[in-house]
């Protein structure tokens, strides 16, 4: 499995605020947020539920990484994503980093996939706490 969910019960917008603020009271930062629907709206004129991509980056944790393999950047950042269900609950989805650095065949970097994974599970248990 490449990642784990949680869904909520509430609003598209206070989904991606409340998974946003939960990402950084675990020392995380939002690089990139990609408005899927957005996008293939202006790309395909394709209608779609709302669906965002947040890269999410933790930069301590991150710093380590590139330093233990400078290629591992690749890699980065970790993504969650937020879309809209057809019946209108929230999917919160998390990338699992654990699983992705596996690709790299460095023992330091399969640590640190494994404390990421901790971070970004105790972000998704928080969501609905």
């Amino acid at each position: 499995m490449y990642g784990f969910s949680t869904q909520l019960n509430v609003t598209f917008d206070a989904a991606v605020a409340k998974v946003t603020e939960a990402l950084k009271k675990e020392g995380f930062g939002v690089l990139t947020d990609i408005d899927l629907k957005a996008t293939l709206k202006a790309k395909l004129n394709i209608e779609h539920r709302p669906y965002r991509i947040l890269g999410a980056c933790n930069p301590p944790l991150a710093h380590r990484a590139i330093e233990a393999d400078p290629d591992v950047g690749l890699l980065l950042p970790c993504n969650v994503v937020v879309r809209e269900e057809a019946d209108g609950t929230i999917t919160i989805a998390f990338m699992d980093p654990e699983a992705v650095l596996q690709l790299v065949d460095k023992p330091v970097i399969h640590a640190l996939g494994k404390q990421v994974r901790v971070l970004l599970q105790q972000v998704c248990t928080s969501l609905t706490a």
